[in-house]
């Protein structure tokens, strides 16, 4: 016990020291603990100018981000505009490349103008044919994203439709009963008598092979198809005029489309038809100018 008593107030001294205290421990103060040295540390010094400069540097992205984001017309996209932004600077700083899910056409339009005013990221939009209205995005530095990624795959989904036609709400349907979320799922193009072909995400090809076997009341087989196989029809486009005593969605399709009133409500109610890419549930809904109007099947319109 002596012998221990004699060294602690050196091995004491020696700590005060190591830690830069310039006050020497007494040497009657020998019962003083470690704990009670180690309390008696001086503060943390100041952020150094390198961790106030990171700062400084997050600081002005989230301004360049908050002035990007005033330039997106659609105010409704504004969340998922800023989720590719952030991914686009994240792929850049890290010479990744990055990919979004699907994104419908206003996202896509908007991110993609956002995307053309940062520097040193390069994006490719991909939706499996050139016509696709739902696409992903790839961004990455240049230096990294130096050919078009293989992230989306075609499926075909066929069985006996002869008699039991489906719309594109059923096969829609069908997909995200098994558990998918919509955003995982590209366009449908609807093949008649034969099926469906949609897009998907790479990473759940072999979960819907295995997991989708009925659509409506067919029982159907799903099969990976080459992006070259996809049968679609290329855009066409005409003008018309209509008088209508209202801008009712159900009077303007009605119109454009050429099919009744009445069988336009039940395309509503199955879930095929959509203003800005959004499914409608109600014919009541009123119009304005540039909104796009779409029906499965039957094509879409813009509202002038």
């Amino acid at each position: 016990m002596t012998a221990t008593s004699s060294t602690a107030p050196w091995i004491l001294k020696r700590a005060f020291q190591a830690f830069g205290l310039s006050r020497p421990l007494h040497p009657t103060n020998s019962n003083l603990s470690f704990s009670r040295a180690l309390r008696c540390l001086p503060p943390k010094p100041p952020l150094r100018h390198s961790a106030l400069g990171i700062c400084q540097l997050a600081q002005a992205i989230k301004g360049d981000v908050d002035v990007l984001l005033k330039g997106v017309g659609d105010k409704s996209a504004i969340e998922e505009v800023k989720h590719v932004l952030e991914m686009a600077r994240r792929a850049s700083s890290r010479r990744q490349v990055l990919h979004t899910d699907f994104l419908t056409p206003p996202v896509l339009k908007e991110s993609m103008l956002v995307l053309e005013k940062v520097a040193d990221v390069k994006t490719v939009a991909q939706g499996g044919y050139p016509q696709a209205e739902r696409c992903r995005i790839s961004v990455g530095h240049p230096e990294a994203l130096t050919s078009d990624p293989d992230i989306v795959v075609a499926l075909s989904i066929t069985g006996n439709f002869g008699f039991q036609p489906c719309s594109h709400g059923d096969f829609l349907g069908a997909i995200l009963g098994t558990g998918i979320a919509r955003e995982k799922v590209g366009d449908i193009l609807l093949q008649g008598e034969k099926g469906a072909q949609i897009l998907v995400v790479p990473e759940l090809v072999d979960f819907l092979t295995s997991s989708l076997d009925k659509v409506g009341n067919v029982s159907v087989a799903c099969t990976t198809i080459p992006l070259l196989a996809l049968q679609y029809e290329p855009p066409r486009t005409k003008s018309f005029k209509t008088v209508e005593a209202s801008l009712r969605v159900d009077a303007i399709a009605s119109a454009g489309f050429k099919i009744s009133r009445s069988k336009l409500v039940d395309l509503i109610s199955k879930g095929d038809v959509r203003v800005n890419w959004t499914t409608v549930t109600k014919n009541g809904i009123t119009l304005k100018t540039g909104d796009v109007v779409s029906v499965s099947g039957k094509g879409r319109l813009k509202e002038k």
